[in-house]
């Protein structure tokens, strides 16, 4: 009997119910995700004025969480290699909603931070092990498409808090706003029914029956059986993980990819934590504001569904670099213009700029490496573009002290994206996985392209 190779059944599948339901609940994983994320940028302004703190200690906050979720992205990506994606996926899940809303409950500055330092480890956990989870499920010919679509989710969510703050806190105040984050704590018995475990580490520990299971959902075709055999991965060579990121001449893509994490989170936790104080600034009020935090968001989504299916066909590069482009310029512009409309124009950029090219890059990622060392490059890209997350709101802080024209304190941050589309520039792909298999397996974007 001929081993089944579980990767190409999977590669070859047709989109299925199987696939609308792991994408659903992805998807809704990191809506809650960028709900919880989002919401303290929200609610900045009432922060400042009720515990009368600085610029600085505001952002030193969002910095804090930050670092939570860096530490949670490592901890959480080497976590998932020996208990499973599933469970860690699950477990983050209840780690954020939970303390996020018990920070609703702090009555100053010092418990509110360790509540949500303690929801950044999930927030940070959470995301790498959902991009693999899609990664490794959806079918090789739409998998960037799906990939990026499932990380909309954090682009609605940040909808949803600037929305939902917009009309809670004129009457309700800031604390409700993140009770609501309890809420998905409801929806885990359901999340841990529907969503697979990794098919690499059942293969890992031998759970010929559980992956029988899943293929069966995955194709009609597949016939489960008793005897059934599965190719096993090769065995793990020796050696630290993030050593073999840099081996096989990967070491100068990575450190691009780690750069460009870095100008990404730098942009969108720039964004999510100061942006509605940076356009009262620039002249416009609360409401206002919060409404152009939504709008971000919703530039996000578009970016991303759009140039994420646009990566298929021309490649990663010619989307992200051109995005980051325009980012930049948009930056530059928004503190300028008078209009509102123009303004509600450039913020859509930025969030193209922003959380949209990061969505994409985590497809870049995740199908640069091999499925081997795939979790442990995704997190640990994410691990040190978190560090631009903790450097970011405390440095805006800063940069608010100082009192500068609003249209200076925009071009500053622009200069993220700038750094950000020189790295993509200088990441070689030709040594990427979906590169050097392709030459055998036909999975090159180019023939991607070609076959949608």
């Amino acid at each position: 009997m001929n081993a089944i190779n579980t990767t190409q059944i999977i590669d070859r599948s047709r989109f299925s119910s199987f696939h609308i339901s792991l994408v659903f609940w992805c998807f809704l994983i990191i809506l809650i995700d960028g709900y919880d994320a989002v919401i303290y940028g929200s609610v900045v302004p009432i922060l400042i004025e009720e515990w009368a703190m600085t610029p600085v200690t505001a952002g030193t906050i969002g910095s804090y969480t930050a670092a939570g979720t860096a530490l949670g992205a490592i901890l959480f990506g080497f976590l998932a290699d020996k208990v499973g994606r599933k469970k860690v996926i699950l477990f983050c899940t209840a780690l954020f909603s939970l303390f996020t809303a018990l920070a609703g409950f702090a009555e100053g500055p010092l418990a509110f931070t360790v509540l949500r330092i303690i929801a950044g480890l999930g927030l940070g956990g959470v995301m790498p092990n959902v991009i693999s989870l899609t990664t490794e499920y959806a079918p090789k010919r739409i998998r960037t498409a799906i990939v990026s679509f499932v990380f909309c989710g954090y682009s609605v969510g940040g909808i949803i808090a600037a929305l939902l703050s917009k009309s809670m806190l004129p009457t309700m105040g800031w604390k409700p706003i993140f009770w609501v984050a309890s809420l998905p704590l409801l929806l885990l018995p359901l999340i841990a029914k529907a969503i697979p475990e990794s098919v690499g580490f059942l293969l890992d520990k031998s759970k010929d029956k559980e992956i029988s299971n899943i293929l069966s959902k995955l194709d009609s075709e597949y016939k489960m059986s008793e005897n059934v055999k599965f190719e096993r991965p090769q065995v793990k060579e020796k050696g630290s993980p993030i050593v073999k990121l840099f081996e096989k001449k990967r070491a100068l893509s990575t450190i691009m990819f780690w750069i460009s994490c870095f100008s990404c989170f730098v942009l969108i936790y720039t964004m999510s934590t100061w942006l509605p104080k940076l356009m009262i600034q620039a002249g416009y009020d609360l409401s206002s504001s919060l409404t152009f935090t939504a709008m971000m968001n919703v530039g996000a989504i578009i970016g991303t569904i759009i140039f994420g299916r646009l990566t298929d066909k021309w490649g990663f590069k010619k989307v992200m670099i051109p995005l980051y482009i325009c980012g930049a310029l948009a930056l530059s512009a928004i503190g300028l213009t008078k209009s509102s409309l123009v303004a509600y124009i450039l913020i859509g950029v930025i969030g193209a700029a922003s959380v949209g090219v990061q969505n994409i890059g985590n497809a870049f990622v995740s199908q640069y490496y091999p499925p081997s060392m795939r979790s442990t490059g995704i997190g640990a890209t994410m691990a040190f573009g978190r560090i631009g997350g903790i450097v970011a709101p405390t440095f805006v802080g800063v940069l608010l002290t100082m009192n500068l024209p609003a249209n200076m304190n925009f071009i500053v941050i622009g200069i993220a994206a700038i750094v950000g589309a020189i790295a993509i520039l200088f990441v070689q792909e030709r040594y990427s996985d979906y590169k050097t298999e392709g030459k055998n397996v036909d999975v090159s974007q180019k023939d991607l392209g070609e076959k949608m």
